[in-house]
């Protein structure tokens, strides 16, 4: 089989597990036709998908897009919905309107919160909401010691609720996530003592 056509094959074996009503996620998915090019030979085109998109920018429009992204975060909106939003009304999107013209929406699509993290002095612009998945540290319920018995490990999970505490002059936030097996963990000061502690999904 030619790799068209084995690619070919496995989206309609994609659309047959949609059709059960088992899907894949899109990391399964990326993950079985990068094996499948791997197999064939041919793994540096997706490789070069599976790359972090923010590092294509030159410095100057990565500052102008991480600045577009940390003021939409501010304002409560998806930075990636306001972009697509622009597109399909055909607004302009002022200091990033070369996202569309020079990038594109294949991009965009590619870019994913954990791309984010390589950039440190931006990582607690991105908020979190209900719904995103994240990883979680077992640091959060047991004794970790980076030359110890027990070694930091990451645990999958999804955000089901996020709240703002204040005290006085005082304000935290504190999360709710649940497990894949059901279970339900309350992390206390998310972005103040506990970002350590968790991360965006590293695909």
């Amino acid at each position: 089989m030619t790799p068209d056509e084995i690619e070919a094959s496995m989206l309609a074996a994609f659309n047959d597990c949609d059709a059960a009503s088992c899907p894949l996620t899109d990391t399964q998915k990326e993950i079985l036709l990068q094996v499948v090019e791997q197999i064939q030979g041919n793994s540096t085109s997706r490789a070069s998908a599976i790359a972090n998109p923010l590092d294509e920018l030159t410095p100057e429009e990565l500052e102008a897009f991480l600045q577009f992204v940390k003021d939409e975060e501010q304002r409560n909106r998806t930075w990636k919905v306001q972009l697509l939003n622009d597109w399909l009304l055909e607004n302009d999107s002022g200091t990033v309107q070369f996202i569309r013209q020079r990038y594109g929406l294949q991009w965009l699509n590619r870019v994913e919160s954990y791309h984010f993290d390589k950039y440190s002095y931006f990582e607690d612009a991105l908020k979190l909401r209900i719904g995103d998945r994240i990883e979680v540290s077992n640091a959060l319920w047991e004794w970790v010691q980076e030359d110890g018995p027990c070694q930091r490990e990451w645990f999958p999970c999804m955000v089901i609720k996020v709240e703002e505490i204040s005290n006085g002059d005082d304000t935290s936030t504190n999360c709710v996530v649940r497990f894949f097996n059901g279970a339900e963990y309350e992390i206390q000061g998310i972005y103040e003592w506990n970002r350590y502690n968790w991360r965006w999904p590293q695909k």
